[in-house]
């Protein structure tokens, strides 16, 4: 027969549970949660703290953080391959002065400006590359490289009113002509290739002195030029107007391509 008991009395019954069944047991004396979450959050921090030299303590691009570097080499180090990268911040000033104009070492905080000029093989990437800064430059670039071929002041058919006979077909007919569509011929793919070709590109850079200052690891330290180092200080080229364009904005970006990039490259 059920219980006719009320529910109330049920649940308010004193019969303890087996052991099993309610492992935790009241405590005696309450902890405040307060101290609890000191415990947990400060305590292994200020070990960590207390224990750090002043050397780990640098900033990721002067010092390869110290969890990354591999307690051994997988491969053995290559033997006469040593090819010694620019540390002196007075030096890479010098180089974004000149290519940014006055001031420009203080458009970029130190750890993008060291970042736009680091390539993925210097140390292993351990100190973050150029990477994603470069796609980004290069997108900025290519648009006012475009803007300034359509807009460019060597029209390819004569616009006064009498045609040359090279601009009549066989059937007498004239093509159409407009002043707003002279540039329009300058923007097939080779006319752009050729302007932000690698080879001009680097030769800038290096009139920049990106050369001196562009950290990077050849595979032949006797051997720049085979082993891509036009390719790596145009991609610095590029990541330094991505970070421009991420810290300063789109405007200042697109002035310093036209001023910087496109202006001594014969363009504008």
């Amino acid at each position: 027969m059920a219980s006719k008991r009320p529910l109330r009395l049920l649940l308010n019954t004193q019969s303890p549970l087996p052991r099993h069944l309610c492992p935790l047991r009241k405590l005696s004396t309450p902890v405040p949660i307060s101290s609890v979450y000191a415990s947990f959050s400060t305590s292994s921090l200020r070990l960590q703290e207390d224990g750090e030299t002043e050397a780990e303590q640098l900033p990721r691009w002067q010092m390869t953080p110290k969890r990354m570097v591999a307690p051994y080499r997988s491969r053995p180090k290559p033997a006469n391959n040593n090819f010694v990268v620019n540390d002196d911040p007075k030096r890479l000033d010098d180089v974004y002065v000149r290519l940014l104009g006055k001031d420009g070492d203080k458009v970029l905080t130190d750890e993008v400006k060291w970042l736009a000029v680091t390539h993925k093989s210097f140390d292993h990437g351990r100190r973050g590359f150029n990477d994603r800064l470069a796609i980004l430059g290069r997108r900025i670039v290519s648009l006012q490289t475009s803007l300034a071929l359509i807009n460019s002041s060597q029209p390819t058919l004569h616009m006064s009113g009498n045609t040359s006979e090279s601009s009549v077909d066989s059937y007498g007919r004239i093509p159409f002509t407009h002043p707003a569509l002279s540039g329009l011929p300058n923007l097939a793919s080779e006319a752009k290739d050729d302007i932000l070709s690698i080879s001009r590109l680097a030769n800038l850079a290096e009139r920049y002195g990106l050369d001196k200052v562009v950290r990077w690891k050849p595979k032949k330290a006797d051997n720049l030029q085979g082993s891509g180092i036009e390719s790596v200080l145009t991609s610095s080229l590029y990541a330094i107007v991505g970070a421009v364009a991420l810290e300063k904005g789109g405007e200042v970006a697109n002035r310093t391509v036209r001023d910087r990039i496109l202006n001594p490259l014969g363009l504008i």
